[in-house]
């Protein structure tokens, strides 16, 4: 799962300036438990040769019981904020992009904020499947540039693997 914090620089061109947004730290978190291909063979009609040569995948990682999408995101957005330097709150806001949300309401994205102790900006998730993490960092941008927000914290976040039917390989073998 990556994560990254985007922050506003300036560029003059002529005599007006415009905002850019630009990214000042990345993270990234996966939780410990690797699930190989060879693993899925014991319970699923599939091989590692199969899987490999479909989507180029050779393991994956699974969250462990009581781990959660909002763990994930906290891991990783912890790593970005320090590779940015920047301190929680200076966010002017967090969009996390998931589509396995802890729990419907309140959203993730504010039980991060709430983790993050970033107090007082929006926080709100975005779900839109395998691009969720795009669109999340498109509309932090959006913000940035129309100077409503200097610091945005854009996460991406799943754990998938909880949602599988794990006898379907056409679908297993993905997440």
């Amino acid at each position: 799962m990556s994560e990254q914090a985007a922050g506003r620089a300036w560029m003059v061109q002529g005599t007006a300036s415009r905002i850019y947004s630009r990214i000042a730290g990345t993270g990234s978190y996966l939780p410990e438990k690797v699930l190989t291909n060879v693993d899925l063979q014991q319970f699923v009609d599939t091989s590692d040769e199969w899987i490999v040569s479909r989507t180029g995948i050779r393991e994956r990682h699974v969250a462990a019981e009581g781990e959660t999408t909002g763990d994930l995101a906290f891991h990783a957005a912890t790593r970005a904020l320090e590779a940015a330097g920047v301190d929680a709150s200076q966010l002017d806001l967090i969009v996390l992009g998931t589509t396995t949300p802890d729990i419907i309401f309140p959203s993730t994205a504010c039980l991060l904020q709430h983790r993050l102790g970033a107090l007082g900006c929006p926080a709100f998730d975005v779900n839109a499947a395998c691009s969720g993490f795009i669109y999340a960092l498109t509309v932090a941008d959006k913000f940035i540039q129309s100077g409503t927000v200097r610091t945005a914290l854009v996460v991406g976040s799943e754990t998938l693997t909880r949602m599988l039917d794990w006898s379907d390989r056409g679908t297993c073998v993905l997440f």
